[in-house]
């Protein structure tokens, strides 16, 4: 999702946009792990679909699927944000993408030296 705010602002953004497509949205947090600054968090979120999401007006569709979030932490606070979101089984679960179509595999990037 684009969005022109940052930090606390853009957080809640996030949050008020995806509460507009999914109104019943519930976020299960299947692993925290915490070392040193940075924490991360791989979550499973459930909703119905209600309101428009990236030009897809609502299918009343349930949907599921699956994220993980980095955070690194600086004076108690998020000071940065990384995240992965399973954007393909959102679509393939809306009816954009054919249920039968296979994730695309993506080569992981190579380890610094």
């Amino acid at each position: 999702m684009p969005i022109e705010a940052s930090g606390a602002q853009k957080l809640k953004e996030v949050f008020a946009r995806l509460l507009r497509v999914y109104p019943d949205l519930h976020i299960t947090v299947e692993d925290l792990i915490e070392e040193g600054d940075t924490v991360v968090s791989r979550n499973t979120v459930t909703g119905t679909h209600q309101g428009e999401y990236m030009g897809i007006a609502p299918t009343g569709k349930p949907v599921t699927y699956n994220e993980i979030f980095i955070f690194r932490f600086a004076s108690g606070r998020i000071a940065e944000t990384w995240g992965v979101v399973d954007v393909f089984s959102q679509m393939r679960q809306l009816g954009v993408i054919p249920a039968n179509s296979e994730q695309p595999h993506v080569e992981p990037a190579p380890k610094a030296a």
